[in-house]
């Protein structure tokens, strides 16, 4: 690491936050193995398409706003 370099957090050094299949979650997932996606209210399954037990958070979507009405 360079001197005088200080990471605050992982997330903010690139590191990505996991999440393993039992753990309580809410919110969007994907599997960190496959990339399939799931959303969850109470825990994290194994992962139906590949069966991993490594998740991480999905990216949050980008809202895009669709065209003027015409007048």
């Amino acid at each position: 690491m360079a001197e005088g370099v200080r990471i605050v957090s992982l997330e903010s050094a690139g590191y990505v936050a996991f999440a393993a299949t039992g753990d309580t979650a809410t919110g969007e997932y994907q599997c960190a193995e496959c990339g399939y996606g799931v959303a969850v209210q109470r825990r994290l399954p194994l992962c139906p398409m590949c069966g991993g037990s490594a998740w991480e958070r999905a990216p949050r979507a980008v809202s895009v706003r669709g065209p003027e009405p015409l007048q």
